[in-house]
C-alpha cells in the first residue's frame, strides 16, 4: 500500500470512529432518558399512596417536608428560563437560597394533588439541569427520591439505576465538592450493583443507595476499624 493510499484511508477510518462514538453516546443518552422517565413514574406511583401525614413528614432535606421536596422536583416543569434567572438574581445568584424559597412557596400554595399532577403530567419532560445533561436529570430525581423514600421507609430506586447516578458522580469531582464530601482514603463499593466510588485503601461495602446517601451528604461516612 502506498503512502497516498494510506492517506486516503485515514480520513475514512477517523470518520467511522467518530460515527461509532456518536452512536454510542446517543444510545447512552437514550438509556439515561428512559431511566429518568421510569424513576418519575415510580415516584408518582409512590406519592399517589401517601397519606396527608406522610406529605407533611420531614424529608432528608433539612427543613423540608415531603411536599417541599416534590415541589422542588417538579419546579423545573413549571418554570420558564426567564423566570428562573429572574428568581436566581433576586436570590443574589445563590441557587440554594432560590431553591429553598421556591420550594417553600410552591409547597404552601399547591395541594398534594396538584404537586402529584405536576409530576405525572411531566413524566417525559425533556428538562436537564444546566451543565448536568441527561445524567444530571436522572441524578436529580433519584437523589431527591431518596430524600422522600428513606424517612418514610418506602422502596428506593432499583440498584442499577442508582449505580448510573453513582457512576456519573464518580466522574464529576464537582458533585462531591458540592456536597462537601471527602472520600480520601476510602473506596465505597456497592453490594448490589457493579459500581464503586473512590480509590482509597479502606474498602467499605454498602448497598448502592447507601453509597449515594453518603456521597450526597445525607449519611456520614461509615466508621472503619484501623
Amino acid at each position: 500500500m502506498t503512502s497516498r493510499q494510506t492517506d486516503r484511508k485515514a480520513p475514512t477510518y477517523l470518520k467511522a470512529q467518530t460515527h461509532l462514538k456518536a452512536q454510542t453516546y446517543l444510545k447512552a443518552q437514550t438509556y439515561l432518558k428512559a431511566q429518568t422517565y421510569a424513576e418519575r413514574e415510580r415516584l408518582a406511583a409512590l406519592l399517589a399512596e401517601l397519606t396527608p401525614a406522610q406529605w407533611d413528614a420531614p424529608s432528608l432535606c433539612a427543613g423540608w417536608r415531603v411536599r417541599e421536596v416534590v415541589a422542588h422536583i417538579t419546579f423545573p416543569f413549571r418554570t420558564r428560563p426567564l423566570r428562573f434567572f429572574a428568581g436566581l438574581a433576586a436570590a443574589g445568584f445563590s441557587f440554594n437560597r432560590y431553591s429553598d424559597t421556591a420550594a417553600r412557596r410552591d409547597a404552601s400554595r399547591m395541594s398534594a394533588d396538584e404537586l402529584l399532577r405536576s409530576l405525572r403530567d411531566n413524566i417525559r419532560d425533556p428538562w436537564r439541569p444546566p451543565r448536568g445533561g441527561q445524567a444530571g436529570a436522572l441524578s436529580h430525581d433519584v437523589i431527591h427520591g431518596l430524600d422522600i423514600t428513606e424517612p418514610l421507609g418506602l422502596p428506593a430506586a432499583p440498584p442499577d439505576r442508582v449505580a448510573l447516578v453513582l457512576a456519573d458522580t464518580d466522574t464529576d469531582a464537582r458533585s462531591l465538592a458540592y456536597f462537601g464530601v471527602d472520600l480520601t482514603g476510602f473506596t465505597l463499593r456497592a453490594t448490589d450493583a457493579e459500581v464503586a466510588i473512590g480509590t482509597g485503601a479502606h474498602v467499605v461495602e454498602l448497598p448502592a443507595k447507601d453509597i449515594l446517601l453518603t456521597v450526597t451528604g445525607r449519611s456520614p461516612l461509615p466508621a472503619v476499624s484501623p
